[in-house]
């Protein structure tokens, strides 16, 4: 019989051929096992949920066997978890500390003492999870946090209904904060019902077992899959989820557009603590609640696994705007969902001071971390991409969770205190401090035209690099794939973004940042990079020359800048225009008529946006390169042979000639812009505009003074 197919609402991943090379090595299958579960989001978030195995091996300092457990270390991910993300404890000392546990009022120092029981000093930092996993006797064991398992952990009749389903197969214990306590409850209801082949822990997540890794696997799956066919059923069968619909959806395409124009506005009120990143989907789950009848009731009432809560908050902000609100009155918006921002902030504070302890760390950002928009979809906003990805992956599975229960009782969320002891515990808050400090453009998002080769690739690479959320936009579509894969390799996807862009066609700009404001939440610099050139002498020159190089260079500077700025202001918080012109900009030479007035035009177009822009805090400047020749799409075409003529010499010859006539004598590289585009925006230099920084080597000839 094939397993795959027996197997609706989760997938059957396992491949005995795979299996089979790692028989024998437990800790293999381990992580075999949980890469398995954690590819399949229905069975676990990231970064959620634990796995273990016990192992007998030889103690490195008696040479006597002793049983080990390796299990999921802290904050690491299922589906993409290594051997070196374990963490290896003996199992004697982990259960020996049952004999100095004062109870739950110290349960935070418990986690000091797992370090008494590690086995593998290199293994990665034990969980507060650890005790849950050890203090049970199986070999393996798997602690997910299933939406179709959470639903009916988390409904009022969860326990009965537990107990009905797999008529008294799995357990049940009552919510309670993970720790060593729990681990004892869990230990405790496995005693009083031997023979179970699980544990339901209320509103929180699951816990199943089995002999082998296989068994556990299995075992897993047929439970998650027991509880998904239940709610599916009743679900079906009650027919009208969340209360009926009450608002209908508007258009896809219009949807987006609508999403576009008011995230940079959303981002903008969501930073007033931080700089934020954005995310958005008008996923169908998403859209089913947030046009329910029962929104206004359910969303406030915040989420109830500890894992959902952490990253969405205590509740979402919903705003009360229709669908087809017109967006383009932006101060008219401002002034109608401010006031539900402040709110919000009240809220929240008020929930901190109601809540708090003594020894409570200080109340953190306000902001909501969810927001959901009727009709439109819901955006997250969060420090970075991936949060604020992780965080929208969280909520629906929150929804997930909201519409099982409902279905088959009613949803109970996390009281107030609970949700506070968990989001303020001091061991989450260790981890937090723990975090690598943020890079200098950590919580930013860069635009760099021209971006798929030489200066702009180089730019946008330096960004990314220090943190930055990179829209790359070419109008050479096989440059920009080119870019695009290996920027993802190297950054991730979530941190970049390509578009294909034509400065001189204004619909292509105008898709470039509605797509950076849909996917980043809008834009904080701008790059005018994309570029070109034609050297020829005065009656040699056409036409179409002289067009083309305005068109591109003047006329693309100025559409770009003028559809960026419409998103700076609209976030408030102003932001950085950075034009690549040139050191021909100051400097005349021969048969340069045309680039050489193009690229003055430039550089006194950036000084006008910067006398007209300084109001909003937007920042306007300029870099002036000289003879930047690596990777430079301009030298593959005619540039090199016409300025190697202009100064009679050979084209291989013209690097030296760049470097001889400097006064530092250095040929300069893509890389040099690039960290000169860094000062500007690095923060160091923010009350600083209408500047021009040359980067040629030094020719005394283009002093700007």
């Amino acid at each position: 019989m094939d397993k795959a197919k027996s197997f609706r609402y989760v997938s059957y991943l396992w491949e005995d051929a795979k299996a089979s090379a790692m028989a024998g090595d437990e800790v293999a299958l381990l992580v075999y096992r949980s890469n398995l579960l954690g590819a399949d989001l229905r069975l676990t978030n990231y970064g959620g949920g634990n796995t273990s195995c016990k192992t007998i091996s030889k103690d490195p300092l008696t040479g006597t066997e002793v049983e080990v457990m390796w299990v999921k270390g802290s904050g690491g991910d299922l589906g993409t978890m290594k051997r070196n993300g374990l963490a290896a404890l003996y199992v004697d000392r982990l259960r020996s500390l049952q004999n100095i546990y004062k109870g739950i009022a110290h349960e935070d120092e418990m986690v000091e003492l797992f370090n008494h029981c590690i086995y593998d000093l290199q293994s990665k930092a034990p969980s507060i999870d650890t005790p849950l996993h050890g203090l049970l006797p199986f070999k393996h064991i798997d602690h997910l946090h299933p939406d179709a398992a959470i639903a009916i952990a988390a409904s009022k009749d969860g326990k009965k209904i537990t107990e009905v389903l797999f008529e008294g197969k799995i357990g049940w214990v009552d919510w309670q904060r993970p720790g060593f306590d729990l681990g004892l409850k869990l230990k405790a209801c496995l005693d009083a019902n031997p023979g179970i082949k699980g544990i339901m822990l209320g509103s929180h997540g699951l816990f199943t077992w089995g002999d082998t890794a296989y068994e556990s696997y299995l075992n897993t799956l047929e439970v998650v899959e027991k509880c998904a066919v239940y709610l599916d059923e009743k679900i079906r069968t009650k027919g009208n989820v969340f209360g009926g619909v009450k608002i209908k959806s508007i258009d896809t395409s219009i949807r987006k557009t609508q999403a576009s124009k008011i995230a940079p506005i959303l981002r903008g009120m969501a930073s007033s603590h931080q700089n934020v990143i954005g995310h958005f989907t008008d996923d169908e789950r998403v859209m089913e609640f947030i046009n329910s009848n029962d929104l206004g009731r359910l969303a406030p009432m915040g989420t109830s696994c500890p894992d959902h809560f952490l990253r969405t908050k205590i509740s979402p902000l919903i705003l009360s705007l229709s669908p087809e609100e017109n967006l383009d009155d932006v101060q008219q918006i401002k002034e109608k969902i401010s006031p539900l921002f402040n709110a919000y902030r009240i809220m929240y504070k008020e929930y901190y001071d109601a809540c708090k302890h003594v020894i409570s760390p200080g109340m953190r950002d306000p902001n909501p971390v969810v927001i959901l928009y009727p009709g439109i979809g819901m955006f997250t906003f969060v420090k970075d991409k991936q949060t604020a990805r992780v965080a929208s992956e969280f909520y629906i599975n929150a929804i997930n969770v909201m519409r099982g229960a409902e279905s088959i009782s009613s949803y109970v969320s996390l009281p107030k205190q609970e949700a506070f002891n968990i989001e303020y515990w001091l061991l989450e808050e260790a981890k937090l401090q723990r975090m690598p400090k943020s890079k200098a453009l950590s919580g930013k998002v860069a635009l760099v035209t021209g971006s798929g080769g030489g200066i702009g690739k180089a730019i946008a690479k330096k960004f990314a690099e220090e943190g930055a959320c990179v829209v790359i936009a070419d109008n050479h579509q096989e440059r920009l794939l080119e870019a695009k894969e290996q920027f993802v390799q190297q950054f991730g996807a979530d941190q970049i973004a390509s578009e294909l862009m034509d400065v001189t066609k204004i619909d292509t700009i105008e898709k470039s940042m509605q797509q950076a404001a849909l996917t980043f939440g809008g834009i904080d610099i701008i790059v005018n990079n994309a570029g070109i050139s034609i050297s020829k002498p005065l009656e040699d020159h056409t036409t179409d020359d002289w067009d083309l190089l305005y068109d591109i260079l003047v006329k693309g500077q100025f559409l770009v800048t003028q559809q960026a700025i419409t998103i700076m202001r609209k976030q408030g918080f102003g932001g950085d225009v950075l034009n690549i012109v040139s050191k021909n900009a100051l400097v005349s030479g021969p048969n340069n008529a045309g680039y050489g007035s193009a690229k003055a035009a430039q550089l006194h177009l950036a000084r006008l946006n910067a006398a007209e822009l300084g109001k909003d805090k937007i920042r306007v400047n300029v870099v002036n390169p000289d003879a930047v020749i690596a990777g430079s799409n301009i030298w593959s075409g005619g540039w090199a042979e016409g300025r190697a003529k202009a100064y009679g010499v050979k084209v291989e010859e013209l690097p030296a000639y760049y470097a001889a006539r400097t006064l530092l004598g250095e040929i300069i590289l893509p890389e040099d812009i690039a960290n000169a585009c860094f000062v500007y925006v690095s923060g160091l230099l923010n009350k600083s505009t209408g500047n021009v920084l040359n980067v040629d080597g030094g020719i005394s000839a283009s002093f700007v003074r």
